[in-house]
């Protein structure tokens, strides 16, 4: 007797049709974690769909290893399978499962990339400073390396970071749970596969080398990370928790969204030189308590996801299956479009009114949501599903 199967039916418009197909890890009440593929408000199993041990897995790591090839393969028979009758015991509705991390994050590194947040940043700490923007900016995208085991899956409750803060007029640090904690609005870049030691990744070939992206919030205690950062940069204000979501969105599916970068004065360097600059078209927002208090732009980065790579590897660097490298905050032009809330509310200086209160930096309790979407196919968009934490109280040291 042939297994029963279903026929799925997705309206055009949905966030989540063929045009999309991300990748995800999903479980089952106990059941092991397998990989998945999101489809309407369907998780399909994808050892059960396509007969292929690679995805009886609990993360993505196999697969994006086997290449570009592999990726433009079996993104074509999910959807011809997707097109014809489905085996009932593949398809799973989305309430009923629990998502994971989609992938085991080898490296992160976070990048700068936004000239709007970069300019911000530089007008709020060095205000009598005759430029915004360091000498360096416009020449490489900066970045820092920062924690892969403190890289999250959406729902993930942040606990309240401890660590020394000074602000200017205090005699002496202090050290306690911070109190100018904020999120930075990014999007990460996942590596399917990476370049041995010593062997860069040319950028006009860093499509081929980068698998997907997610939604990335980079939570940031802003008066730890102004104490500790100079001279070398964010340490333990930025490596306590990072969230992802838990759909890895394939570049592939993202033709229709790549456009081009702003223009890039003075010329960059010939390793970072793309004959086409391409950046993507992907719209943010931030929901803070249930509202939505900033839209930021991705189209408005300054440096491209095959910029950041290029630049990462040119010193012989390696990269990995699984690695994440994120774009850094991404802020828009306008005060709406600000992807942090110390830009959003300049320093804390003008706050935002959020559920009826004026607000500045995080407290206890609060959950802040990231979520996106891009253009696909004819009129049709394609979503990213959304990276979410909730704000936990500070725990003692001594009570760890």
């Amino acid at each position: 007797m042939p297994a029963p199967t279903v026929h799925l039916s997705v309206p055009e418009d949905d966030l989540f049709g063929s045009h999309n197909l991300p990748y995800g890890v999903y479980s089952l009440p106990g059941q092991g974690p397998r990989v998945g593929t999101r489809f309407g408000d369907h998780v399909i199993d994808l050892g059960a769909l396509l007969h292929d041990d690679t995805f009886a897995r609990p993360s993505l790591n196999e697969f994006m290893a086997q290449g570009h090839e592999r990726w433009v393969e079996i993104r074509a028979a999910i959807r011809s399978a997707l097109a014809a009758e489905v085996p009932q015991e593949a398809v799973h509705p989305l309430a009923d499962v629990t998502l994971h991390l989609p992938f085991e994050v080898a490296d992160y590194v976070d990048f700068y990339a936004s000239e709007h947040h970069a300019a911000n940043l530089g007008r709020l700490f060095r205000p009598d400073a005759p430029q915004p923007l360091m000498p360096n900016w416009k020449h490489l995208p900066v970045g820092y390396h920062g924690r892969s085991a403190s890289v999250v899956v959406s729902g993930t409750d942040i606990v309240r970071p401890f660590g020394q803060r000074k602000a200017p007029s205090d005699p002496a640090p202090v050290f306690g749970p911070s109190v100018r904690l904020d999120i930075e609005a990014e999007l990460g870049f996942v590596v399917g596969t990476g370049n041995p030691l010593g062997r860069p990744i040319d950028v006009e070939r860093a499509e081929e080398h980068i698998f997907g992206v997610v939604l990335f919030n980079d939570w940031s205690a802003r008066d730890i990370q102004a104490w500790e950062y100079v001279p070398l940069g964010p340490n333990l204000g930025k490596s306590f928790a990072s969230t992802v979501s838990p759909w890895v969105v394939p570049l592939l599916a993202l033709r229709e969204a790549k456009i081009a970068t702003p223009r890039q004065d003075p010329p960059v360097l010939p390793y970072l030189a793309l004959e086409e600059p391409w950046g993507l078209d992907i719209d943010l927002e931030v929901e803070w308590n249930g509202q939505v208090v900033t839209r930021p732009p991705y189209a408005a980065m300054y440096w491209s996801p095959a910029q950041m790579l290029a630049h990462l590897t040119v010193n012989g660097a390696p990269t990995r299956t699984g690695d994440l490298f994120a774009s850094g905050t991404i802020s828009g032009p306008d005060k709406e479009q600000r992807g942090a809330f110390i830009e959003l509310t300049w320093g804390g200086t003008e706050p935002v009114t959020v559920g009826g209160v004026p607000r500045t930096f995080l407290e206890d309790g609060d959950e802040v949501v990231l979520r996106a979407s891009a253009p696909g196919p004819g009129r049709t968009r394609l979503g990213f599903g959304e990276a979410r934490g909730r704000i936990l109280p500070a725990r003692d040291v001594k009570e760890s």
